[in-house]
């Protein structure tokens, strides 16, 4: 059941971090690894990621079969769902860290800056699939003015590197159905379906 937050308990979380979902040193290998833009408010207030209702990533990772079962984080990932993603071998980042409102809210600094934290993130956890789920975001990040969705021409830090559709109810021109496709792809590399 989705919690509810005022815009007031909401505006409290602004500029919070939400820690990466990465398997421990013991844990199994990560195999993709997806990465969002930046926290929302929503999100940081859960301390889940793409945790907004209106959100479309949990839907669509489940009808592309990447997960097993449905996830509903609106109110906060239960440490089983969290687990159920790990022992998939899926993990979540995002490119810059504080949480907004409004992804217009951060600085292209602060974009250039979580590309190259990005790849030390995958040089430190090894997925063999990297998928960004942005593209504007993504071109902004990594100086890829031209970029398309889809696989990129270069790999990151030894990652097969994708570009995937937003999954934010914002990016009102996708659906569940159209996600789900997109994100099948990487997963496919992934060796996850």
């Amino acid at each position: 059941m989705a919690a509810r937050f005022t815009r007031a308990e909401l505006d409290f979380f602004r500029g919070a971090h939400v820690p990466d979902l990465l398997p421990g040193p013991d844990g199994p290998p990560l195999r993709l690894l997806f990465v969002g833009i930046n926290p929302g408010l929503w999100t940081a207030a859960t301390q889940t990621h793409f945790a907004h209702p209106g959100n479309r990533f949990y839907p669509a990772l489940e009808r592309a079969g990447i997960i097993g079962r449905p996830v509903d984080p609106a109110a906060g990932m239960s440490a089983e769902d969290r687990d159920h993603l790990l022992q998939r071998g899926i993990g979540i980042t995002n490119l810059v860290r504080r949480a907004s409102a409004r992804a217009d809210e951060f600085t292209p600094e602060e974009l250039r800056e979580g590309a190259t934290r990005l790849a030390r993130t995958v040089r430190r956890a090894r997925p063999a699939v990297v998928a960004v789920a942005g593209i504007t975001a993504y071109r902004g990040a990594f100086g890829a003015r031209g970029a398309a969705v889809g696989r990129q021409p270069t790999d990151l830090e030894g990652a097969q590197l994708w570009v995937v559709p937003n999954p934010s109810g914002l990016n009102a021109h996708e659906t569940v159905d159209s996600l789900a496709r997109a994100y099948a792809e990487p997963a496919r590399a992934a060796g996850l379906r």
